[in-house]
């Protein structure tokens, strides 16, 4: 077991997304998003990198077999939305395998597989066209990009109902202190306003705007 994977469960992604801030850390990938709500995926990355192809030929899931499991799969297709590079059949076979949902710098189809087996993909969105002659993997655990985020492999991935962001590998320790401590001010400055404080006072008292400023 992963104990810092573990550790970061306790976290959402808002409250990480404000220790990155903390730390000048750009780790939040605009524009990726659940297909469902109630997902979310905490892992280390199996990056896959897809290109172009000008002629048929060229496989975009035959990887799937070495994914080791509780890993998040990152697939970088520079964000294109006109060809998939992930559907049904990969979808059955990384429940199975135990993997902790799929990042798409791109799109997904067969999504109703997906909210079936309760399989947590972040993409750019869904689309029917196949990707199958268009793309292929051009790398795998290499380093790929999800927009302006660059990802390498085994950094660590967490994404709920607010997005995905990643956690680069190296600074996981200082991001978790920093989160412990948001997370700490936050719950008390929730109490002192439940009981009738005011809140301009309450995050004066807790020093709130000194760890990370919020709404």
């Amino acid at each position: 077991m992963d104990a810092q994977v573990e550790q970061f469960r306790a976290f959402s992604t808002t409250t990480i997304s404000d220790a990155l801030d903390r730390l000048g850390v750009a780790g939040q990938a605009f524009g990726i998003v659940p297909l469902d709500r109630a997902f979310r995926l905490v892992g280390r990355a199996f990056t896959v990198r897809t290109i172009p192809v000008s002629t048929a030929g060229g496989s975009v899931g035959d990887y799937i077999d070495d994914v080791p499991p509780a890993s998040v799969i990152v697939l970088d297709n520079s964000g294109r939305l006109d060809a998939t590079v992930w559907g049904d059949i990969l979808t059955t076979m990384a429940h199975r395998r135990a993997i902790a949902g799929t990042v798409i710098h791109g799109v997904c189809r067969d999504s109703v597989r997906s909210l079936e087996l309760g399989y947590p993909i972040f993409s750019r969105g869904v689309y029917m066209r196949t990707g199958k002659d268009r793309v292929r993997a051009d790398g795998y655990n290499v380093s790929v990009s999800l927009g302006d985020v660059r990802v390498e492999p085994g950094d660590l991935l967490v994404g709920d109902a607010d997005g995905v962001l990643v956690v680069p590998q190296g600074r996981e320790a200082e991001v978790l202190g920093i989160a412990a401590e948001i997370t700490e001010a936050e719950d008390r400055i929730r109490q002192e306003i439940e009981q009738g404080s005011r809140l301009d006072e309450a995050r004066k008292r807790h020093r709130y705007f000194q760890l990370q400023s919020r709404v």
